[in-house]
């Protein structure tokens, strides 16, 4: 294809951008996104490739492919690659994550409306966005809400979800001019499938009944059914939200949550001790043994531990609720526990900002945080078996009532 010599060439491209061929559009783009690319190398490297020149400090070593979607259509993009060290286009192409972009976006915020520290401005430096602008931060804000709010409002249909996990964590928050504490409400569980799932999340003001019974409902109106097991930690409004909201499910209380209070009434150097005995508890072979293995822990505590020995025994309906299923799922439920792991991976995030700028910054990172999370659960192997699911699902008849002899006594409100 040849320019018409009776137009200027810049009228031309314009007119072949416009009513010619896509591939020609296609062509151009990816020629001048890779010549901008070798540019930036050779820069990087102080010499033009194939140049000798005694300024260079590092050499080519081949090209990596990557597509790069545009309004022209995909483009396979040569990007080139040093002998020494990386080079990528950060310009040019988006590296991140979901979760990434979303912790850039919050620490980004606090960074542009003056509430940062130097902790914070160093951070920014390092994140690579010293110099990025209010519109950028509003254009990433808003694609990362959407992707959120989209996860979760979510139809939950993946269920019955047989184990449902809640949990709460405190998050700092700027509001009115002062910081103040806020309790990030999440749920995980397992679906019909037998894969985890992380349900859905709210942010409150309090860790109350009222918030724990708005969260618990919601959830429900999007699909969550076939609940028999819910594990959490003994929060008095929690239990009794999941006492109003799903009447037909067993609670058992966090093993992990329940050793943390546990050791408080505990000598610091008798803890590891009392520690133990206690997880001994959880390692039993069948429900019978369970039961012994408790009582016995509490008459082992009583000579010298008389504190410890009358705190087991008092939770001893909440902790042993697990032992009314099926053994391999509660083998499942305490050697790998979704929620602690979950919670791990959500402070490693929110540590990094330390005081949010605002309530929806707070749902953004986690929320970007935890719809990564399941999409890797949906691809990875089965949380519990179908055919060990099956057994625990056996023991629940659809519009029955659970009876007391088949599962621990549930909640009211």
């Amino acid at each position: 294809m040849t320019a018409d010599n009776s137009m200027p060439p810049t009228q031309w491209l314009a007119q072949q951008i416009q009513t010619g061929d896509p591939d020609l559009l296609r062509s151009m783009v990816k020629t001048m996104a890779e010549t901008l690319m070798s540019a930036e190398a050779d820069t990087l490297c102080g010499a033009e490739y194939g140049e000798r020149s005694d300024e260079r400090i590092n050499r080519r070593n081949g090209y990596r492919t990557r597509e790069w979607d545009t309004r022209a259509g995909s483009i396979e993009l040569a990007i080139p690659k040093l002998r020494s060290g990386s080079y990528f286009p950060n310009w040019l192409l988006e590296r991140r994550r979901r979760a990434e972009q979303a912790l850039i976006s919050v620490v980004a915020t606090s960074y542009l409306l003056g509430v940062s520290t130097r902790r914070v401005d160093r951070l920014v430096e390092q994140l690579g966005i010293k110099h990025i602008s209010k519109s950028q931060v509003s254009q990433m804000a808003t694609l990362l809400d959407e992707q959120v709010e989209a996860f979760r409002t979510r139809a939950l249909d993946a269920g019955p979800y047989s184990f449902v996990w809640l949990d709460a964590l405190t998050q700092k928050v700027r509001e009115g001019g002062r910081i103040i504490n806020v309790h990030v409400l999440v749920a995980t569980a397992v679906n019909a499938d037998g894969r985890r799932e992380v349900l859905g999340l709210d942010v409150t003001s309090a860790e109350d009944g009222a918030g724990w019974l708005a969260f618990l409902r919601s959830l429900i109106a999007r699909g969550l059914t076939g609940v028999q097991l819910v594990i959490s930690d003994c929060h008095a409004g929690l239990r009794a939200a999941i006492g109003a909201t799903l009447p037909g499910a067993a609670w058992q209380r966090c093993r992990a949550h329940y050793l943390r209070n546990l050791l408080t009434v505990v000598a610091k150097r008798s803890q590891p001790f009392v520690a133990t005995l206690v997880r001994t508890i959880f390692d039993q072979p069948e429900a019978a043994s369970v039961r012994a293995q408790h009582a016995w822990v509490v008459q082992t505590l009583e000579a010298k531990h008389p504190a410890a020995a009358e705190h087991l025994d008092a939770a001893r309906d909440d902790l042993l609720a697990f032992a009314a299923f099926p053994r391999e799922i509660w083998s499942q439920l305490w050697s790998n526990n979704p929620q602690e792991r979950l919670n791990k991976e959500i402070r490693r995030r929110t540590d990094v900002v330390g005081i949010f700028p605002d309530r929806p910054a707070i749902i953004r990172l986690i929320g970007a945080v935890l719809a990564e999370q399941t999409d890797e659960w949906v691809e990875a192997r089965r949380y519990i078996g179908l055919d060990i699911l099956a057994k625990a699902r056996i023991r629940v008849i659809p519009g029955d009532t659970p009876s007391t002899d088949t599962l621990p006594q549930t909640l009211t409100a």
